[in-house]
């Protein structure tokens, strides 16, 4: 295994309470759950997590409440012997949550209270600037407040370090940090939402949506980003960028719990990107770590191993970036 390479996660971090039910219930009906968890959630605390057991070096710059939830936040990222250091408590707003429901489909819904996550600033960007010139990578997510996207992105353009953003939720962030973007990760239903695919009809094949991803990637005048990675579900994921285009084919599996796998996904995405690998890799490793993560209950839990994803994806230690 390559030196662990450095990577900064500017992430929300909640905590999740999930119910489990046989389905949905309808508006206004009342169902009783199978089952209930709390654990570690949050797009960014789950990335990192993804990024850090894919065996990238770690910092999760995160704002936490001094509350209970703050507590079980800070024990697991310590079992998972993540680096802690700027993950910063305040007093005046509570920690994050998300309420889950995961359906005996494995399909899920999610409502995110962002809480403490607000206060992750642009005066944060400015004040981690060194922390963001010794990494490789800078990753952030959607659910953090606008103009502290945008600050990240134009911080990392200045410093030279590469920025990757998951754009989930949907957000309007504006164009020029969209093309500092490299690669800009989505979802189809999130590609839509900023005018990606919008003329794809439902159920557009792989091959569709990389010929899509690259007429938006690249680095001229009329790119969306940088680089475009489009993740499908079940069907996998499509990249593109000025040297190519691809798409990487999910192996079937049963899915038991969909909750975190897009995390895991991006997670290890960014980590392989990080160690330098080709973006075709990347993906490659990446749609195998998120069929993994399906396969078992819970999100950070559900993260496999590098070693184990690797294989899964009928690869060597000595294989990668070969």
């Amino acid at each position: 295994m390559p030196a662990p390479a450095p990577m900064v996660v500017f992430g929300s971090l909640n905590v999740d309470s999930t119910s489990y039910v046989a389905a949905f219930p309808a508006p206004g009906e009342t169902i009783l759950a199978r089952g209930f968890r709390v654990a570690l959630g949050g797009k960014g605390s789950n990335q990192a997590v993804a990024a850090h057991v894919a065996g990238a070096s770690v910092e999760l710059v995160a704002r936490i409440g001094t509350d209970a939830n703050g507590d079980v936040a800070l024990m697991t990222l310590a079992g998972f012997r993540l680096s802690t250091d700027a993950v910063i408590r305040i007093a005046d707003a509570p920690t994050g949550v998300a309420q889950i429901t995961v359906a005996d489909s494995g399909e899920n819904t999610v409502i995110v209270t962002g809480g403490a996550n607000l206060a992750l600033t642009p005066a944060v960007v400015d004040a981690e600037r060194d922390r963001i010139a010794a990494s490789e990578l800078v990753l952030t997510q959607g659910e953090l407040p606008v103009d502290t996207i945008e600050r990240l992105a134009a911080v990392t353009s200045e410093l030279g370090v590469r920025f990757v953003l998951n754009l989930a939720p949907p957000a309007p962030v504006d164009r020029a940090s969209l093309r500092a973007c490299d690669p800009l990760v989505l979802n189809e239903h999130e590609a839509r939402a900023v005018g990606i695919g919008t003329d794809a009809p439902a159920g557009a094949p792989l091959d569709a949506w990389r010929a899509i991803a690259a007429s938006v990637a690249g680095t001229d005048a009329g790119s969306v980003a940088r680089s475009v990675v489009v993740t499908l579900g079940a069907a996998g994921a499509v990249a593109a960028s000025a040297d190519g285009s691809w798409t990487a084919a999910a192996p079937r599996v049963t899915a038991v719990d969909t909750t975190g796998a897009g995390d895991g996904f991006t997670g290890t995405l960014a980590a392989f990107l990080a160690e330098g690998r080709p973006l075709e890799e990347a993906l490659r490793i990446a749609v195998t770590a998120g069929a993994l993560a399906v396969q078992a209950r819970g999100t950070v839990d559900s993260y496999a191993p590098r070693a184990a994803v690797l294989a899964a994806a009928g690869l060597s230690e000595e294989a990668v970036g070969s």
